[in-house]
């Protein structure tokens, strides 16, 4: 059988009951992070005096996945194998879904537990009052890519959830500002650690707060936009800090002018 177990994101506390059931059970932990996993059971058996049998521990992230499912055959779960990602839920922006398809794929025993989640958590601090919200993870991070992902996120009718460095953190905020000055931006820092700390604001407001605090993890909670199917007008793409190539094929995608005669039109202006 295959168990995905959710580990705490900050606050060792918040280990479930069924969680320390599990590790305890584990004859196999496949981890994100050998090093972690072993780190949080050491503590797990100090805080709770749990006893557990000494569990073969390997190694599966996101750069192994694939080439190590596809060695798999389904007697592998005849063992009590875990799962856990370094923090929070497996497969929600971390490892583990592949291996529940693999388990559905191939008629294998398996089950999810509850937990932790930095995205809900910060969902229902940010006091947006929307029931509907939609995950982007982290965005990439230049580019294109970025800019496409940067206005999916601002512009889709819904409330928006990130993930996001603290070395992007105030570039986010200064594409925001420009992109969408009025709206409002929820940031949950250190969720459920010693340093957690909510800010309220807009864009703009929040760059101003943060010169001194951009250190640790955080979590960009976005009010949804007035209505679904907005979109950045070519002035507000230009203001943007992305490359000419990448403002081009936006401002194509919004006006219908050909990507290439675009480009050549902003590196004359």
């Amino acid at each position: 059988m295959l168990s995905l177990v959710p580990t705490p994101i900050g606050n060792i506390a918040d280990i479930s009951y069924r969680s320390l059931e599990v590790l305890s059970a584990a004859q196999i932990l496949l981890c994100e992070d050998t090093r972690v996993t072993k780190k949080l059971l050491h503590f797990l058996r100090e805080r709770y005096n749990i006893t557990t049998e000494e569990p073969k521990f390997i190694s599966l992230h996101s750069h192994n996945e694939a080439e190590f499912i596809m060695s798999l055959s389904p007697d592998f779960f005849d063992q009590n194998v875990v799962y856990v990602s370094d923090a929070g839920m497996p497969g929600f922006s971390d490892p583990g879904q592949m291996l529940v398809r693999y388990c559905i794929d191939n008629n294998v025993e398996y089950d999810v537990l509850p937990g932790a989640n930095a995205a809900l958590t910060a969902f229902v601090a940010s006091g947006f009052v929307e029931t509907k919200m939609l995950f982007f993870g982290f965005l990439p991070h230049k580019g294109n890519d970025r800019a496409s992902a940067f206005q999916e996120a601002l512009f889709n009718g819904y409330t928006t959830v990130l993930y996001e460095s603290p070395k992007r953190l105030n570039k986010l905020l200064s594409e925001i500002s420009v992109a969408a000055p009025e709206r409002r931006v929820f940031l949950a820092k250190e969720i459920t650690k010693r340093y957690q700390h909510f800010y309220r604001g807009t864009a703009s407001e929040l760059a101003a707060k943060m010169e001194n605090e951009i250190r640790g993890e955080w979590v960009v909670v976005i009010e949804a936009s007035e209505g679904k199917g907005a979109s950045l007008s070519e002035t507000d793409i230009l203001a943007l800090d992305i490359p000419k190539k990448a403002a081009s094929k936006l401002i194509a995608k919004i006006t219908g002018e050909n990507p290439k005669e675009c480009y050549q039109r902003l590196l004359q202006s």
